[in-house]
């Protein structure tokens, strides 16, 4: 089976990335992690059985290095969700369709896959979504515009929307909000 999954692991300016992958599409990413070892780990399991295979992951793992220098990329990657639900795939792929530097409200991605009162199984959703970055979970926020709920911690969807902003922390500023609010409840 290691013939039909692969993965890389490779250093970003922002930690250690994992991306793992079938012949159908790309299984998982990860967020940022310290060392190469946690953002193995971090692919789960299924890492286990495939193998390493940096050359047939270069053409992501480049676009997914750039986003963590602050380049504007475009993830068009296939997504290999076949055993995910279809609440969860539709949630995941109106997220990946919120453009870089907006956010929207839970609420919003709720009524925007037909289920308007779904918002907190749109979060329930969002807090398994195995693509972060590819699928932009953290331009998800409360109605209220503050942030909440996501995987990598606060303080890392803070860093990641600021990044997308454009704004760049003075050394021992805290992180502000700087980015653009899209549209949240009823928008």
């Amino acid at each position: 089976m290691s013939g039909t999954l692969k993965y890389t692991v490779f250093k970003t300016a922002m930690g250690w990335v994992g991306i793992l992958a079938s012949e159908k599409g790309v299984l998982g990413t990860t967020l940022p992690q310290p060392t190469p070892g946690e953002a193995t780990t971090a692919l789960g399991p299924a890492v286990k059985l495939a193998g390493k295979d940096d050359g047939a992951l270069e053409d992501l793992a480049s676009r997914v290095k750039g986003y963590f220098d602050g380049r504007q990329v475009d993830f068009h990657d296939v997504l290999d969700m076949g055993r995910y639900k279809p609440f969860q795939r539709r949630v995941w792929e109106a997220t990946r369709r919120i453009p870089r530097g907006e956010t929207r409200s839970y609420l919003w991605l709720a009524k925007h896959v037909r289920r308007a009162r779904a918002a907190r199984a749109v979060g329930q959703a969002l807090g398994k979504n195995p693509f972060p970055i590819i699928v932009p979970c953290h331009r998800v926020i409360a109605s209220d515009g503050g942030l909440c709920g996501f995987g990598g911690g606060l303080e890392m969807k803070r860093r990641l929307l600021e990044m997308e902003s454009g704004k760049k922390p003075a050394h021992g500023e805290p992180p502000g909000r700087p980015y653009k609010r899209g549209p949240v409840a009823g928008g």
